[in-house]
């Protein structure tokens, strides 16, 4: 079972204005509770007791709207003074202790799911081993996705297996923001601003990085049309009537 998480939320949410002139993206209401709040509970069911916050942009808010939320999970706000990227704020806080030696989930802050037959973190956890990946990603079909999917990020064998898009080839899968990380895979990661694709990708060149389709529903929440479009959708599942 994994037990710790980072969960990334220093973004500036650009694409996401004028909602986020104001107000950091993981703050952003969905179905009536703030994002962040959505990903927090879904590792509280996964049996995660601790999750790394990562901030910058309107990081006091997100550190009051932290501290008001009943646990669990506890979490732990780290404030990021110039942006350090996804691998440079995994890094730094595996670097000063704020995540253990174990595997840990990585869940992007500004993402939402809903679960399929299984839970998709239960999913993760069952089908990562340590002794044969460093990383498992999840994925979502590229044609089921609500919101921008562009040209796919990855193939999937059978077995597990990913292969990312070459240059004009359409990929049946995108990333979908959620995955477990290793320790290992920041062994040899570089110190100060660095992005996460990178180390995926050398994991993915040694055969160490793996991926599982999401059985569920994903919502890419990049734009103000996008977080209305999750609205509405989530609308209609919970009434059967469109807005």
């Amino acid at each position: 079972m994994m037990t710790e998480a980072i969960l990334l939320a220093a973004g500036l949410g650009e694409r996401m204005r004028p909602l986020t002139d104001a107000t950091p993206k993981p703050l952003l209401p969905l179905g009536g509770r703030a994002l962040i709040d959505h990903a927090l509970d879904r590792l509280a069911a996964a049996g995660v007791g601790r999750v790394v916050v990562n901030a910058h942009w309107q990081g006091d808010r997100l550190a009051r709207h932290l501290a008001a939320r009943p646990g669990p999970p506890e979490t732990m706000l780290r404030h990021e003074p110039k942006l350090l990227g996804i691998g440079g704020a995994v890094a730094a806080a595996l670097a000063t202790g704020a995540l253990g030696p174990d595997p840990f989930f990585v869940i992007n802050g500004d993402i939402f799911w809903l679960d399929g037959p299984s839970p998709a973190l239960a999913r993760l956890a069952a089908g990562f081993d340590p002794s044969k990946r460093d990383g498992l990603l999840l994925l979502h079909r590229s044609v089921q996705v609500r919101g921008e999917a562009g040209m796919g990020d990855f193939f999937l064998d059978p077995l597990g297996e990913l292969r990312r898009r070459g240059e004009r080839e359409v990929a049946p899968f995108v990333f979908a923001g959620v995955g477990i990380a290793s320790p290992r895979l920041f062994d040899v990661a570089p110190t100060g601003v660095s992005e996460m694709t990178p180390l995926w990708n050398r994991a993915l060149e040694a055969g160490r990085l793996g991926g599982l389709v999401h059985d569920g529903l994903w919502f890419h929440l990049s734009t103000p049309a996008d977080l209305a479009g999750a609205e509405s959708s989530l609308h209609a599942r919970a009434t059967g009537r469109t807005r």
